[in-house]
């Protein structure tokens, strides 16, 4: 039987800070692996998340892999053989992140994987939860924590607790100009969310990494530009 795998990343902007993440269903229970760096493209996290999901399977494991980067698939299953036969080169030169497609190419032959492409943010859980989890991952690579963490995921639900009063929330109007709400739309757009809970999780990774840590990834997002 094998087992199947949620795999995903991302970055924003792109390049800039990202984030992985594989969800494992294990038949003992699922494990969860996630990760990040500072400075990194989309296409980078999305090999590194299958990359990392592979890594965690002994040798010869069956696995069904999932992802919603046709990118991951189609290196695998359709453009790597070519490359392999040119010398790790396309038709017009080397292969691009190729120290990360020579790993997963290493991992995959050594293991008996299933390559399927599922649509990102089409309600499949496996897929939500990856993604989330990769967010995960590039709020805490900009925090300054980047290695992935293994967890796995409780097999039975903590006991409920009396529900707390509800809490109210604060409405407060924030005036934004015609570019940076058009851009705010877009990034939403791309992140699958509302523009105002992207805004307000943009707000809460702002607080959490205080003045000087907002003031030091800006340096390093203007310099890797």
């Amino acid at each position: 039987m094998r087992t199947i795998v949620y795999a995903d990343g991302g970055c924003d902007p792109n390049p800039g800070p990202g984030g992985w993440a594989a969800v494992i269903q294990d038949p003992s229970g699922t494990i969860e692996l996630y990760g990040g760096e500072r400075a990194t493209t989309n296409n980078r996290m999305e090999l590194t998340a299958a990359i990392r999901a592979l890594e965690h399977f002994p040798e010869g494991a069956a696995i069904e892999m999932r992802c919603d980067s046709q990118y991951v698939v189609k290196s695998v299953t359709e453009w790597m053989r070519g490359w392999k036969a040119r010398g790790w080169r396309t038709a017009t030169g080397p292969v691009k992140n190729i120290d990360l497609m020579q790993r997963l190419d290493a991992l995959a032959a050594a293991r008996d994987v299933r390559w399927t492409w599922v649509r990102g943010h089409a309600g499949e859980a496996g897929n939500e939860r990856a993604d989330r989890l990769a967010t995960l991952g590039r709020r805490e690579a900009l925090s300054g924590k980047t290695s992935g963490e293994a967890m796995p995921a409780p097999a039975d639900p903590a006991p409920a607790l009396a529900p707390a009063p509800p809490v109210q929330p604060k409405t407060v109007q924030v005036a934004l100009s015609a570019d940076l709400a058009n851009a705010l739309s877009r990034a939403a757009g791309r992140a699958g969310i509302t523009p105002q809970a992207y805004l307000e999780d943009a707000v809460r990774l702002a607080l959490e990494l205080k003045p000087p840590g907002v003031a030091r990834v800006r340096a390093e997002l203007q310099k890797a530009s």
